[in-house]
């Protein structure tokens, strides 16, 4: 069997710190490992409609600014076909096929779906399509006959679903459909990233990001704004390392070398949070390492971006190619569906024939 990715993100905006140590950095090494056979990046723009109908504006000018992200960081055209979700219709058709399979108080139960819910303030009224999205995903999974599937751990209930689906669809209909396995980030610190105000996620609608294309200026800025500790009023009091938004963005950016190289005096990222625990070290001094390793990172990506910025034809003509290709891999795939669950009327020389000998005088 071969070994396939299917990722993606929604166009709502542009990328931020978190998607990059979630899944974007993942997806490069992933991409460069040679150990995959396919790798499909979706821009999800259907899904990002479920909750954005009314403004699709906002969709259709994210699109070239998610594509932009993605190649800036590495995602390259040549080893991973990135493509656009609406562009491919058949994953509307099989998303149709798979509510068949699934009950609504099993979405309901998904944990993911009642915490989009509440933030999004659907209790009352919730749009279909953005109830009916853990289906979707299922259909773009599988479309692409998805063996893993890189993600952070918020989405491992919809891929818990899709296994359900897949299962279910194949013990219904015969074996069709590939189960997928969730890939989740090797660094805790990446799993969810907080927002630079110590919230839980960092997210655009709270406006606590870190994009990717902000200037160095723009990141020293929200840096220094960042959540420390409350309790660490002067530098020589004990500071604490929980919730302590500097020391968790260091987990996830900075290595050991990285603290030597700029801090000589630290002999490592540990050396640095003991001396922060037991007192005598600065917020501004953390701040400062954390300004130096974040900008050392997104300075390739911003050069990158700036390229690719001035020939946006070549950008959008590299997700027509990509969705190109992946409507043929999803065609496949619903051809054998359709196959296995017998509407393959026209195609079924088998049953013209023994309809023809039944009515046959």
């Amino acid at each position: 069997m071969e070994k396939i990715i299917l990722t993606g993100d929604r166009p709502t905006g542009r990328l931020h710190l978190g998607h990059y140590v979630g899944s974007l950095r993942r997806r490069v090494e992933l991409q460069n490992s040679g150990e995959f056979d396919k790798i499909f990046v979706m821009i999800a723009d259907a899904q990002a409609l479920t909750d954005n109908a009314d403004n699709p504006e906002k969709i259709r000018q994210n699109i070239i600014e998610v594509a932009l992200d993605y190649l800036s960081v590495g995602i390259d055209p040549e080893k991973t076909t990135i493509f656009i979700q609406s562009q491919v219709p058949e994953l509307c058709e099989l998303a149709f096929y798979y509510m068949n399979l699934v009950t609504v108080s099993r979405v309901q139960r998904n944990p993911t779906v009642k915490t989009e819910i509440k933030m999004r303030n659907f209790e009352q009224s919730i749009p279909v399509g953005f109830f009916c999205y853990p289906v979707s995903q299922a259909s773009d999974i599988t479309a692409f006959k998805a063996t893993t599937v890189p993600a952070g751990e918020d989405q491992a209930p919809m891929i818990e679903l899709t296994r359900e689906i897949v299962n279910r669809f194949n013990h219904i209909y015969g074996p069709t459909l590939v189960e997928p396995e969730i890939l989740l980030p090797d660094n805790a610190a990446c799993m969810r990233l907080p927002g630079t105000d110590g919230k839980a996620k960092m997210s655009k609608s709270l406006g606590n990001c870190i994009y990717l294309s902000d200037s160095a200026k723009e990141v020293k800025k929200k840096v220094n704004s960042m959540y420390t500790d409350p309790e660490h009023l002067t530098i020589d009091m004990p500071g604490h390392l929980e919730g302590n938004c500097p020391f968790i963005y260091l987990d996830a950016f900075a290595t050991d070398d990285d603290v030597k190289r700029l801090l000589p005096e630290y002999d490592g990222l540990e050396a640095l949070k003991n001396h922060y625990t037991r007192g005598g070290l600065g917020d501004g001094t953390v701040k400062k390492l954390l300004n130096n390793v974040l900008n050392e990172t997104l300075e390739p990506i911003r050069e990158r971006r700036h390229q690719f910025e001035q020939d946006i034809p070549m950008v959008y003509d590299i997700l027509k190619s990509g969705s190109e290709k992946a409507r043929e891999v999803a065609a496949q795939t619903l051809d054998e569906v359709r196959a296995a669950m017998k509407i393959n009327y026209f195609s079924d020389e088998n049953l013209i024939r023994e309809q023809s000998l039944k009515f046959k005088r």
